[in-house]
């Protein structure tokens, strides 16, 4: 009887990986296809198809199918993904200000209601009327709706109400606050409920392109999504709670590399086009972030490994520092097509365009760079402006030469807005192209990548002096670069977890003097603690020169550049619940949490119903994310110091664990 395969995808922001793993033989085969943006589906059946076609019969016994995805990161990291509504009960524009609300908001609108609750769950009338004025306008500008309430957490009934309202009068996806954390901080739950509603529209379009495949295939097994702390969740799961599969990929990653490499304490590095992202392994386990993960510039109250995310890549753009005396460059954070991918893809235009801006006898300030459509559905390009919308027309899906597509400079703006919506991707010169033109890669077109690394020596500094001398200078430029921000962005996640303050790592002289091996009457070095595992298509090309500049010994495995997809099929389903018990009025007990609240007079039957609610809550999210017979692991913290000589009851917290391993089909 042959054994039953798993098969693991992960949709990176360049490339698709997947692998079959055998639970007896490990993985069986890899493959890489690039991401399609404007149709996923074209790389989630490029990169399968390949691993399919290596083992005879292999679609009849895969029995899993399990998905990991940097989507949902790159677009926090970039400031992509679709416009949402933020409806605030019990909130004033005061709140805004606080954890970082009104710059996630931007543009977008946002609905204030009088209601919400007080931490015992009593409440405030809610009044829907100012929803009601506005509700029939949302449905035409913008792609879902968020939903905050003050204490939410303690009584979902408001935020439940004004749900209710919405998909009543209109087809929008919503979210709501006290469905994702069950923790206190309303603007930084009402910030995570407003990035997940962003996100629905891209994770969605993953899980039908990715089921719509499957099915095609004939391949009928469940299919689970990896969530930001590595555990999984079934796809039903994730089209509601998306901003849960934030640091999916890095969280697949890690996961992978404690089995591909059976380390139990490493520094694990994972360069992909978009981030590099940066975690310990302790134990075995990957190390939580206790805060709720950080992406980008947004701190949310999402439980995931304690990852530091970079916008530093093969992609990364690269730019030349302004206003400086001597040439200087720097990486990222934005993602643009590399040129040689520009060119593989569409050969005449790239190559053409470049050709022409090479040989003009001046340079031009949008020479080398190209702008495209990511081929979104036309629905995400809702509610731009007259300058945006006539800017957007004239985009196209080939790639068009920048200095052909804006007219004024004013323009520039109108297009990085455009970017920022994740509608266009520019195309220019990055790390992946400096890689081409060393020779170190060699799947693309390299002579486009010398066009562009051509055309960027004839960029100048403050002092008139070029940026380098010829292509292949300019190239080793590019990758000391990416050496020494990979080498700093390892240490600033190192610090950060030993909560050092203080030192900037960027601009600290002891770094610097570190990094850089400066000789002088006091030397400056540094050591990790911990071996580097390096994953990552470009790993091998990359970190032997960054393992050097910290002195640490590196490990790139086997599959190194597949490790998201093999962390993937090897998770286990992990749902965790909370009920709290407070006292609002002696003798009277609150049970708030799992979507209700009720008044108990007896303490110990209120700690039972608490207890039993937990527990009853964890093994359905459990069952409903796809767990096998779920474990139940309970604990509790009550909080009742000793006063005068006298127990006063504060609070108590009842926290059930459910895991298990993820069903599988039978045959």
């Amino acid at each position: 009887m042959t054994s039953p395969l798993f098969l693991g995808i992960d949709t990176g922001g360049t490339y698709t990986d997947a692998v079959l793993y055998s639970e007896t033989e490990g993985v069986l085969a890899s493959a890489k296809s690039l991401t399609t943006r404007h149709d996923l589906a074209i790389g989630v059946s490029g990169a399968v198809e390949t691993v399919l076609s290596e083992i005879t019969g292999a679609a009849k016994r895969i029995r899993l199918v399990s998905l990991s995805t940097t989507l949902a990161t790159n677009a926090l990291v970039e400031g992509q993904g679709g416009r949402a509504a933020l409806v605030m009960i019990g909130f004033g524009p005061q709140d805004l200000a606080r954890d970082g609300l009104a710059e996630a908001l931007g543009s977008d609108p946002v609905i204030y209601l009088a209601g919400g609750h007080n931490v015992h769950g009593n409440e405030t009338p809610l009044d829907l009327a100012p929803l009601e004025a506005q509700i029939e306008a949302l449905g035409q500008e913008v792609s879902a709706v968020a939903i905050a309430g003050y204490f939410a957490v303690r009584n979902p009934a408001h935020e439940i109400a004004v749900r209710d309202l919405v998909r009543s009068r209109t087809s929008l996806p919503v979210t709501c606050s006290h469905d994702l954390s069950s923790r206190l901080g309303g603007p930084r739950r009402a910030l995570t409920t407003l990035l997940n509603a962003r996100l629905i529209s891209m994770v969605a379009r993953l899980i039908d392109a990715t089921g719509g495949y499957l099915s095609s295939r004939g391949i009928d097994a469940p299919l689970m999504v990896v969530r930001g702390d590595g555990a999984l969740i079934s796809a039903a799961e994730a089209l509601m709670r998306p901003i849960e599969t934030i640091l999916s990929g890095p969280a697949a990653s890690l996961v992978g590399a404690r089995h591909l490499t059976g380390l139990e304490n490493a520094v694990v590095s994972d360069i992909g086009g978009t981030t590099t992202d940066v975690a310990v392994l302790d134990g075995g386990h990957p190390r939580l972030d206790g805060e709720g993960a950080t992406v980008g510039r947004y701190r949310t109250m999402v439980e995931a490994v304690a990852m530091h995310t970079f916008g530093l890549g093969g992609d990364s753009e690269v730019r030349l520092e302004e206003g400086g005396f001597d040439a200087g460059l720097t990486l990222g954070p934005r993602r643009l097509m590399p040129l040689s991918l520009a060119a593989h893809l569409w050969p005449q235009p790239v190559v053409s365009g470049l050709e022409r801006q090479a040989q003009a006898s001046h340079p031009g300030r949008y020479d080398g760079r190209f702008a495209l459509r990511t081929g979104l559905p036309e629905t995400l390009a809702a509610g731009l402006t007259a300058h945006e919308a006539s800017l957007y027309q004239r985009i196209t899906l080939e790639p068009k030469p920048l200095d052909a597509v804006l007219t004024s400079t004013s323009q520039r703006a109108t297009l990085d807005r455009l970017v920022a919506r994740g509608l266009v991707l520019i195309a220019g010169f990055t790390p992946s192209d400096a890689m081409h033109v060393l020779g170190r890669q060699d799947q693309w077109n390299a002579a486009a990548a010398r066009l562009g690394a051509e055309i960027f020596t004839r960029r100048k500094a403050g002092s008139g002096r070029a940026v380098a001398q010829s292509p292949a200078e300019l190239a080793e430029l590019v990758s000391a670069r990416l050496t020494r921000q990979s080498a700093e962005a390892i240490v600033s996640a190192l610090v950060a977890e030993d909560d050092i303050g203080g030192i900037d790592v960027a601009r600290s002289a002891f770094i610097e003097r570190a990094l850089s091996r400066t000789p002088g009457l006091v030397r400056f070095s540094l050591k990790p603690d911990r071996p580097l595992v390096a994953l990552g298509a470009s790993a091998p090309v990359h970190y032997p020169a960054i393992a050097d500049m910290l002195d640490i010994e590196s490990f790139v495995p086997v599959h190194a550049g597949v490790a998201n997809a093999v962390g993937a099929v090897v998770g286990q389903v992990r749902e965790t619940v909370t009920v709290f018990v407070s006292e609002p009025e002696e003798g009277r007990y609150a049970v708030n949490g799992a979507g209700e609240h009720q008044i108990f007079r007896d303490r110990a039957e209120a700690f039972a119903r608490a207890r039993d609610l937990a527990a009853t809550e964890a093994r359905q999210a459990a069952t409903r994310s796809g767990a096998d017979h779920p474990v139940i692991e309970l604990s509790e913290h009550i909080d009742m110091p000793v006063i005068e000589g006298l127990e006063k009851f504060i609070e108590a917290r009842f926290i059930a664990i459910a895991s298990g391993r993820p069903r599988i089909a039978t045959r």
